[in-house]
């Protein structure tokens, strides 16, 4: 307590015994215990009221001694395997060291892909993130005295480059770099590009590259294997300056399914790292073929000539059925082509329906209009119209889809006994009608529909006419045969809603990052995250299987397989309590990124150390380190002072005794007659 703040007190008590003095002493007549009773507490309420005012506080300084930190950073990858035992050498000697241990407070950290607190080295990571940890140890220890010991074989395969961390505000980093720095001769293919899909009997690209690591020149083998076949081998020529060889070639689709592809480089005489001699990738071919059945009841050239042209397009298979047919036969169908229909069709219409198949119809002199007009709503065609020549004339305003390269020169006439059409759905006109060289403001060919329901209306028969003048036109049939096969696309383009969609990779390059995403909507299309969605797995060499529930995140669920194995396996997602089921294949290839690596990279640790102040060492210099740690001025303890102050009183019991005080004077007085 400072000695202005004792005056103080000694005045407020000398002011308190005055003003007692003069009330009680000076001019009261009161005697005996009873004055002195009311003197005391007149004194204790006034004195007490002076303290408040004065509020007298005691501070205590006390001195302590903050070490600096030394926090050491150790790989836990799997690329330490061969260097375990220095590392836990080096780190168990770091960490009991009583020296160090008296200088600095020691804390521990592992990473791999993440850093965490250090448990126990296992060196099991299967991927190394420096610069992360460094970052992060960079913000926690930001304004404090921090040496930072980096144990690792400086090989990072993901993240950004450490070596050229920002040395603002960052500790001095020691770096101990382990494994074998000799540079050995190597080979090593670097990741395939393609696509995820490929249709069947299509092409697709494949590339690659294979690089060359060593002083001398090499010549190697370069084997491209889809299924197991060969379907390029390239011989390359490398060096120390040409140490990289781009490999680009374009793939058969023969066959459906999921095709492993390999990629490998043969290895050198003196190569010891032949794991990266292999890199392995998936596709998966798919048919784009859309089945279409043609349902007639007549004997048409019209049949035959649509039937050319959708199928002028490999990816489509056109069924030509009697309207008779067993629907049980049409279950597998895409797109429906009813030829001028008649009460014979009923099945067929009330199958289309219960499917909500996609259509085109097309009319005719032999359609039963009043038939087709009881049998919908979307459209009604007015009936008693005598058959007539029809010209068509191109919408050049049509935006479904593009038909501006159809070109209906010289086309002749269709027949058609058609009236005036009327939609009851949106829709829009292809080709329009024209008779005798007058625009009719009619369609000859229109699509409508609403939702993901696709339909179409051509209402004229002789359509093999135009296919015929497209030859002579331009010597083949693709000026009618691709219009034709863009309406077909169009017909056959849902965009379906699913309410449990998937979203996963064909292949995986190790079991690192394998996971499996998915979306489940309500009813209503809206996500709901109740909902209880498990994947049953299967590996397809071992058939042994397994079943992961999915975790629910922000938005989606995802479940964790990265405990897999290598291998190719099936897997299904099903919710519970639902019908909802997706299924899917996926390949794990044998790949480590840890294993990638032929040295350690003890320039760039190096350079590290550098930049942020810091030193280099290799494993058999750590002492070195330890002593360089110990010795150095840089880190040496704080001292640092904290002041307590704490009041001399407590306001509130203190203002409780005032106020007794004040109160037991007043009632004395009051008893006694003295007020």
């Amino acid at each position: 307590m400072h000695t202005n703040v004792i005056l103080y007190i000694v005045l407020a008590a000398i002011l308190s015994l005055v003003v007692v003095y003069f009330q009680y002493y000076f001019r009261g007549k009161q005697k005996g215990s009873t004055r002195i009773l009311l003197s005391f507490l007149r004194f204790l309420g006034i004195f007490g009221l002076l303290l408040l005012l004065i509020n007298p506080k005691f501070s205590k300084v006390s001195y302590t001694l903050e070490k600096p930190n030394l926090v050491l950073l150790v790989d836990n990858s799997s690329s330490l395997q061969s260097s375990k035992e220095n590392v836990n050498v080096i780190v168990g000697d770091l960490k009991d060291n009583t020296e160090l241990a008296e200088r600095f407070k020691i804390e521990s950290y592992l990473f791999g892909e993440h850093l965490r607190s250090f448990d126990s080295l296992t060196f099991t990571d299967a991927l190394t993130n420096i610069q992360k940890p460094l970052a992060t140890l960079k913000d926690v220890y930001a304004r404090r005295n921090t040496a930072v010991v980096l144990v690792s074989d400086g090989n990072q395969n993901i993240g950004k480059d450490y070596s050229f961390v920002s040395n603002t505000n960052s500790p001095s980093i020691y770096t101990i770099t382990v494994g074998d720095t000799t540079r050995f001769e190597d080979l090593s293919v670097g990741p395939l590009n393609t696509n995820k899909y490929a249709f069947l009997n299509n092409r697709y690209p494949l590339e690659t590259y294979v690089t060359y690591q060593g002083k001398g020149t090499v010549k190697a083998k370069v084997s491209i294997k889809v299924a197991g076949s060969t379907v390029l081998e390239e011989v390359v020529d490398l060096s120390k300056t040409n140490n990289l060889k781009n490999i680009k070639t374009n793939v058969n689709a023969t066959s459906i399914g999921v095709k492993t592809i390999q990629v490998s480089v043969e290895k050198l005489a003196t190569e010891r790292n032949v794991t990266n001699n292999i890199r392995t990738a998936s596709v998966e071919v798919i048919s784009e073929k859309t089945k279409i059945a043609l349902v007639s009841q007549l004997a048409h050239p019209d049949i035959g000539t649509l039937k050319k042209a959708i199928e002028s397009n490999e990816q489509r298979d056109v069924l030509v059925v009697k309207p008779s047919v067993n629907t049980q036969d049409l279950e597998d169908v895409d797109i429906f082509i009813v030829y001028q229909p008649t009460p014979l069709f009923k099945s067929v219409f009330d199958f289309m329906e219960q499917k909500k198949s996609n259509f085109l119809i097309v009319t005719g002199a032999n359609t039963d209009y009043r038939f087709l007009n009881s049998l919908q709503t979307e459209f009604q065609i007015e009936t008693g119209y005598p058959g007539q020549e029809v010209f068509g004339t191109l919408n050049t305003g049509f935006s479904k889809f593009d038909i501006l390269d159809f070109d209906l020169t010289d086309f002749p006439p269709l027949t058609s006994d058609a009236g005036p059409v009327s939609f009851n759905q949106p829709n829009e006109s292809l080709i329009g009608v024209t008779i005798k060289g007058l625009d009719m403001n009619l369609p000859l060919l229109s699509v409508f529909g609403v939702n993901d329901r696709k339909k179409a209306l051509f209402m004229g028969e002789g359509i093999w006419k135009w296919r015929m003048q497209s030859f002579r036109n331009s010597g083949d049939f693709s000026n009618f045969d691709i219009f034709f096969g863009k309406l077909i696309r169009y017909l056959s383009a849902n965009t379906s809603k699913n309410r449990l969609n998937l979203t996963y990779n064909r292949n995986y390059e190790g079991s690192n990052t394998v996971y499996i995403s998915a979306t489940y909507f309500d009813e209503t299309y809206v996500f709901d995250p109740n909902a209880s969605i498990s994947i049953a797995l299967t590996n397809r060499i071992t058939k042994a299987s397994s079943k992961v529930p999915m975790v629910l995140k922000s938005g989606y669920f995802e479940a964790d397989l990265t405990n897999l194995r290598p291998g190719e396996y099936d897997f299904s997602a099903q919710v519970k309590g639902e019908r909802y089921e997706e299924k899917g294949t996926f390949i794990i290839s044998d790949f480590d990124l840890e294993k990638q690596f032929v040295s350690s990279n003890y320039l760039k640790m190096e350079q590290l150390a550098t930049r942020t102040g810091g030193q280099h060492f290799f494993p058999t210099e750590y002492k070195e380190l330890i002593s360089e740690l110990i010795s150095s001025n840089s880190y040496v303890p704080t001292q640092k002072s904290s002041e307590n102050v704490v009041s001399l009183i407590d306001f509130k019991i203190f203002l409780g005794l005032i106020v007794l005080a004040f109160s037991l004077e007043w009632f004395i007085r009051k008893f006694n007659g003295l007020i």
